[in-house]
């Protein structure tokens, strides 16, 4: 069972992974758990007072030295994700894992009343920034050998979820599209998508205000089937849609909420 997943250790030593949304949350858990498996990890993310705590937690740990790099897929440029592309490719010489991990809401809103401009925005923090970034780093996931793209999905297509639901559903329609395309053994990359189902984040907090999140696993808890898409164990896995959701056991302790 991929939650049961463990790697060996240094599974992922000398391979160098971005991760966006990497400030906190899932993108913090997984960037902690694939240094703490060997890998040198980009950390990608518009909150730089977050990518300096994550950077310091990695480093604290005795881990591979990381690597931050802020960037707002709201407004950035195409011009933007090459610059990132050359940077990468001339400080560290390659890149073999990719986590698309970012996510912001904008606002829940019936469609007839979404803001035209707060639309373009939220296209563009969960889908445009995703592929022209993606776009950007294929030619170095294509000579990795071990080139993986994980991306975090979340089925939003339901009322008032608006821009954010079309851009998730993007998603799904990107990693069928990038895993046929990359299926060959010239090439070749794992794309894979996992759906944690709620998981205790402020993500979640903000939308649901009123639940209960002691109810709800911890960001660690999902992060093994990020490490095994992302290492070789996964072997030629890709065009997978993953759902965690009703998979994961809270403890009896953080079920009961706080005492």
């Amino acid at each position: 069972m991929l939650l049961d997943y463990r790697p060996e250790p240094d599974s992922l030593a000398g391979r160098v992974m971005l991760v966006t949304g990497a400030a906190e949350g899932i993108g913090k858990a997984v960037s902690l758990a694939a240094a703490a498996a060997g890998a040198t990890v980009i950390l990608l993310d518009r909150d730089i007072k977050g990518l300096e705590q994550a950077y310091d937690a990695i480093e604290s740990a005795g881990y591979p030295q990381p690597a931050i790099y802020p960037l707002n897929f709201e407004g950035a440029t195409v011009k933007d994700y090459a610059d990132l592309a050359d940077n990468v490719l001339e400080s560290l010489g390659r890149l073999d894992g990719l986590v698309l991990n970012a996510g912001w809401a904008g606002s829940l809103t019936p469609m007839k009343y979404y803001d035209p401009e707060l639309w373009a925005q939220v296209m563009n923090a969960n889908l445009n920034g995703p592929v022209l970034l993606t776009r950007a780093v294929l030619p170095m996931l294509e000579v990795s050998g071990e080139g993986s793209i994980v991306v975090s999905t979340q089925n939003a297509r339901k009322a008032f979820w608006g821009a954010f639901g079309v851009a998730k559903a993007g998603q799904d329609a990107l990693i069928d599209i990038l895993s046929l395309e990359h299926s060959g053994p010239k090439g070749f990359i794992r794309v894979n998508g996992i759906d944690t189902g709620p998981v205790r984040t402020r993500f979640r907090a903000l939308h649901y205000p009123g639940e209960n999140p002691s109810l709800l696993p911890t960001p660690e808890q999902v992060v093994a089937p990020y490490l095994y898409l992302l290492g070789p164990d996964a072997g030629p896995i890709t065009g997978q849609h993953i759902s965690l959701e009703g998979r994961i056991a809270v403890p009896e302790a953080d079920a009961t909420g706080p005492s």
